[in-house]
C-alpha cells in the first residue's frame, strides 16, 4: 500500500485521514523561529479532527486513574529558585488585567494559581459545567503524551501538524488563505481587541470554545487556528535547519528528536527542555500574538500547563 493511501477505516471514531505529499513548511513572511520556509514530505496518517475535549479527557482519567502534573506537586529539587508558596499543585491561569499593560511583562496577564488544572481551569472555585465539548486545558507535554498511549495513537511531528493544519493550502497564511478575516468573517477563535486589557470577544466567545464551533479546514479538522495551543513531539528549535532550505534534498517525516538547542540559557526554567506547541489560542491578537498560522511555532517547557494549552492525536500506519 501507498503511505498515502488511505485505510479502509480509522483506528478509531472522530480520526480524518490526511493523505500526506510535500508542502512548503515555515514561513519567511513573519516571526523569525518560521524561518528558513523550506520544502517537506510527509506519509499519511489519521488524525483527530478536533482537540482532545474534557469529556474525552475525563473518560481517560476514570479508565486509568491517572494524575495531571498540575494535580501533583512539584518536586523542590526540580525548582531550586521558586517560591515555597507556588510548590503546590497548580497551574498558569490567564488574568484579564483592567487596564492596559507593557507587553514585555507576561506576568501582567498570567498567575500561578494553585488548584488550577484540567477540572478547574480557572481554579478551585470553577468548574466544566457546559464545557464537555471544550478542548481539555492544562495539560503538560508529559499528560498529552499519556493520553495518547493509552488510546494506541500518538502525539503528531511539527511537520505532521503543520501539513495537516494546510488541508491542501500550500504556502497560504491561514488555515482559510490568505486573508485574515474573509468578507469580514471570523473564522478561528481568537483574540479581538487590545491584548491583554481589551476583549471584544467578536467571535463569540472569551475562553475556549467548544470544538467544530467554527468551519473545518480542507482536510475536514477543525481548531487548527486558535482555541487552544497543541503539543506536538519535536523538540523546539529557535530556527528551522538552514540545510533543510536547500533544494537537493527534500526532508522526509523529518523529526527533531534531540532536546539540545531547546533550552532557554539563562532564563528561568532553562534546564528544562522545550517542545514544539502549534496553532496558537483563543489569546492569540495581532498586536501581541500573529501565531493561528499553520507556520507559526512556539517552544514550550514540556512541564508547563496553562489555561490555553491542549492538544490532539495521530494514528501512523508504519510507527507510533
Amino acid at each position: 500500500m501507498s503511505p498515502n493511501a488511505a485505510p479502509t477505516r480509522p483506528p478509531s471514531r472522530h480520526m480524518v485521514w490526511i493523505p500526506g505529499g510535500a508542502f512548503q513548511m515555515g514561513s519567511n513572511d513573519f516571526y523569525p523561529e518560521e524561518r528558513p520556509a523550506h520544502r517537506v514530505t510527509v506519509d499519511g496518517f489519521w488524525m483527530d479532527e478536533h482537540p482532545v475535549t474534557n469529556a474525552e479527557f475525563r473518560r481517560f482519567v476514570k479508565a486509568s486513574g491517572y494524575c495531571t502534573m498540575a494535580e501533583r506537586a512539584p518536586d523542590p529539587a526540580a525548582y531550586p529558585d521558586a517560591d515555597p508558596a507556588l510548590l503546590v499543585p497548580g497551574s498558569l491561569v490567564f488574568r484579564q488585567p483592567h487596564r492596559p499593560v507593557s507587553l514585555d511583562d507576561y506576568h501582567a496577564w498570567w498567575e500561578y494559581v494553585p488548584g488550577a488544572c484540567w477540572k478547574h481551569p480557572e481554579g478551585p472555585k470553577s468548574n466544566l459545567n457546559g464545557r464537555n465539548h471544550c478542548p481539555v486545558v492544562h495539560i503538560a507535554y508529559e499528560d498529552a503524551e499519556a493520553y495518547a498511549t493509552w488510546a494506541g495513537k500518538a502525539l503528531p511531528t511539527e511537520a505532521e501538524w503543520e501539513f495537516a493544519a494546510r488541508g491542501g493550502l500550500d504556502g497560504a497564511a491561514f488555515v482559510w488563505g490568505d486573508e485574515h478575516a474573509p468578507n469580514g468573517r471570523l473564522l478561528a477563535n481568537t483574540w479581538q481587541g487590545q491584548f491583554p486589557s481589551q476583549n471584544l470577544k467578536l467571535d463569540g466567545f472569551e475562553r475556549t470554545s467548544p470544538v467544530a464551533s467554527f468551519p473545518a479546514n480542507g482536510y475536514g479538522l477543525y481548531d487548527m487556528a486558535g482555541n487552544v495551543w497543541e503539543w506536538t513531539s519535536d523538540y523546539f528549535t529557535p530556527r528551522h535547519p538552514e540545510e533543510a532550505a536547500k533544494a537537493c534534498c527534500i526532508p522526509r517525516n523529518p523529526r527533531v528528536e534531540s532536546p539540545e538547542q531547546s533550552y532557554l540559557l539563562n532564563q528561568p526554567g532553562d534546564h528544562i527542555p522545550r517542545k514544539v506547541l502549534k496553532g496558537g489560542s483563543h489569546l492569540c491578537a495581532p498586536n501581541y500574538c500573529l501565531r493561528y498560522r499553520p507556520a507559526a511555532r512556539q517552544g514550550e517547557t514540556i512541564d508547563t500547563s496553562t489555561s490555553h494549552i491542549g492538544f490532539r492525536c495521530i494514528a501512523r500506519a508504519d510507527r507510533p
